[in-house]
């Protein structure tokens, strides 16, 4: 299989192999898409996935769950359960 390709600078984006652009839809998974991005191969602690996809506002009580929510839909936007 081919790899996807990033594009984190300006509006973030992901690429199939033809080029084509994959629509990534809201701030919060673009946000989770920039950080899994930027630490390729490396594991990423909750923590800092939290800190980063809120940002500066408050994340919902239960984080994780919203969190792992988020990665779900990052994962059938990519086509990583195909």
């Amino acid at each position: 299989m081919d790899p996807v390709r990033y594009r984190i600078l300006g509006t973030t984006q992901a690429l199939r192999p033809d080029g084509t652009v994959v629509p990534v839809g809201g701030a919060r998974l673009r946000a989770l898409l920039t950080v899994l991005a930027l630490r390729t191969g490396r594991t990423v602690p909750v923590g800092l996935l939290v800190d980063e996809v809120w940002g500066d506002a408050d994340p919902p009580a239960d984080a994780t769950g919203a969190l792992q929510a988020l990665v779900g839909r990052l994962r059938r936007t990519l086509g990583a359960d195909q």
